[in-house]
């Protein structure tokens, strides 16, 4: 019999005849187990034409968090009529049947799916699932766009309908960022929904070719460096096992854009066995700072950070600054720009009224005081309005708030939010809120990071793999050095030689004289992991009984809810 030549229907389905539903959840924060649904949109299409929406708000059962409410614009109000998600659930899973399920990030609005038919009884919805948050990675570079969120993609892709955190109008602009990807994917030859499946997984042909670079690493904790044929470092990186870790560089597991790219330009590997894995991350660290290896998006550039600096003029003021000196003024950082420390300094002129102009003023000075006056935002010292002692009380409010207690910056700011919010004044509100977290976050990361910088030597050690003891010495916030102890042997003599030949680090102004900040808080992270124990201290070690850190955890907690509601944008393209 003549063989028959099979049909590209028999070889996947034509993804002109897949049914695609693009849906959206908004929702009261990124926990399925502690929050709820607040909106469901979804778009039913085939082969480019709507075939039906379904579209509803939901009422969670509790009260909305105002950071969402300023997000997504959905309150209290708009939901306490709507219906509850037992009586919406069942038509929304009778409107996906069949369809291929389609989500920006997908992740997050499956995972409530399923919450919520695990929480009624349901079994969990089997249907197909596209990513395109992971097929826009796939497919763009970034050069053509910096990011795969919603909104970049639906510009990008001229999508008539923009993204604004609303269900509907957000599936929607899925819509049409999916036809956009599709039409795409098409120039690699994916015509199916099989194909497409399994495209947004497969590694690359570089990748494929490139595996031999793996063949020489060792298994042990280090850092790798990729490098391109003239030596010049590509990208570094850190591991526990550094042959695992590079392997995992050419299978299919590796999606990023940028990376994939990085490795077709590869042509070694070099290594760097470490003694520990705190030492390969502060080498990695080291290393990105001393090369800036053009595929690394952190740590580049430790030196370029700024700091909020109280001065020491006779009526001291907040300003601006790109290093710290021994100078005796107060300073608050660092921050990793200008506009974040500006951020702060805003948040701490709400609380204290600080004189904002930058001319000199003297016990002599006089001259007009500006609108600030008028509004109680500053005593005028420039016209004599308040005396020095008047005025030194307001400077040693704010030095408290820089470098003991943020409790009076947090609720100034807070009030403000709060009245911003009965006024629906929700951007405003997200003004204030990014302001206050600059502020509130700077603070306690400098008090952690003072409260181990001032230590002239400390010693620590950790349960190693396989018996024995990791051992560090970090000098002024610096690790100087690190070894292992084999089991069995006997610690003060090892300590001493170790702390014979660690590196000599002098000490000095603010808290990243000695490393960088990032340095310092990788050490802080190994001292504050179980099982760690203090050796030696040379001095103490405490922070501040009313620090920054307990508001800190507030914020945080808001932020958490927020960033993973952003979340469904997508992360940034690599």
């Amino acid at each position: 019999m003549d063989p028959v030549q099979g049909t590209l229907d028999e070889l996947g389905t034509p993804l002109s005849d897949v049914t695609f539903v693009v849906f959206d959840l908004e929702t009261t924060g990124g926990a399925p187990a502690e929050d709820a649904i607040t909106e469901i949109g979804a778009v039913k299409v085939r082969a480019g034409e709507v075939l039906g929406e379904f579209s509803t708000l939901v009422d969670p059962g509790g009260p909305i968090p105002p950071f969402i409410s300023v997000l997504t614009g959905i309150t209290d109000a708009m939901v306490v009529a709507a219906p509850r998600i037992e009586a919406v659930l069942p038509s929304f899973l009778e409107f996906i049947r069949g369809a291929t399920l389609v989500a920006h990030n997908a992740s997050f609005d499956t995972r409530f799916v399923k919450a919520a038919c695990a929480g009624l009884g349901y079994p969990p919805p089997s249907n197909p699932v596209v990513d395109t948050v992971d097929l826009a990675r796939r497919v763009l570079t970034r050069d053509e766009i910096p990011n795969a969120k919603l909104s970049t993609l639906a510009r990008f892709f001229r999508s008539p309908t923009e993204p604004c955190h609303r269900a509907l109008q957000d599936a929607r602009a899925t819509v049409d960022v999916l036809h956009g990807l599709i039409e795409r994917a098409g120039s690699f030859q994916v015509h199916t929904l099989e194909e497409l499946k399994s495209f947004v997984r497969a590694p690359t042909p570089e990748q494929q070719a490139k595996r031999h670079l793996a063949d020489s690493v060792p298994h042990a904790p280090g850092v790798y460096l990729f490098e391109d044929e003239r030596g010049e470092v590509l990208y570094i990186g850190k591991s526990t096992n550094l042959r695992n870790r590079v392997r995992s560089y050419f299978t299919a597991g590796e999606t990023r854009p940028r990376i994939r790219e990085m490795i077709g330009i590869a042509e070694r590997v070099r290594h760097i066995v470490c003694s520990t894995s705190l030492e390969a991350e502060v080498r990695e660290l080291r290393l990105i700072g001393g090369a800036k290896p053009r595929y690394n998006r952190r740590s580049r550039f430790p030196e370029k950070v700024v700091w909020l600096k109280l001065t020491t003029d006779l009526f001291p003021r907040l300003s601006i600054v790109r290093e710290v000196k021994d100078d005796g003024a107060t300073y608050l950082g660092p921050f990793a720009s200008a506009r974040m420390a500006d951020d702060a300094r805003i948040a701490l002129h709400e609380a204290v009224p600080l004189r904002q102009c930058t001319q000199p003023i003297t016990l002599r000075t006089r001259r007009a005081a500006c609108v600030l006056r008028e509004m109680g935002r500053c005593g005028a010292p420039c016209e004599g309005g308040e005396s020095q002692e008047e005025y030194a009380v307001h400077v040693e409010s704010a030095r408290r708030a820089m470098t003991l207690d943020a409790g009076l910056v947090f609720s100034a700011v807070s009030a403000r939010m709060e009245r911003l919010s009965v006024e629906q004044r929700y951007e405003e509100a997200s003004v204030d809120r990014d302001r206050l977290a600059a502020f509130v976050r700077a603070a306690a990361r400098m008090q952690r990071l003072s409260a181990i910088t001032r230590i002239p030597q400390l010693v620590a050690a950790s349960p190693a793999f396989g018996g024995g003891w990791d051992i560090h010495v970090v000098r002024y916030g610096r690790l100087a050095a690190a070894g292992v102890m084999r089991k069995g042997t006997h610690p003060t003599p090892f300590v001493a030689s170790l702390t014979a030949t660690a590196e000599v680090v002098l000490p000095g102004p603010g808290p990243v004289h000695a490393a960088s900040a990032e340095e310092t808080e990788c050490i802080l992270r190994w001292l504050e992991s179980p099982g760690v124990r203090l050796v030696e201290v040379d001095g103490e070690w405490s922070l501040p009984a009313q620090g920054a850190a307990r508001h800190k955890a507030r914020i945080d907690l808001a932020y958490r809810h927020l960033d993973r509601s952003r979340g469904r944008e997508g992360r940034p393209l690599r």
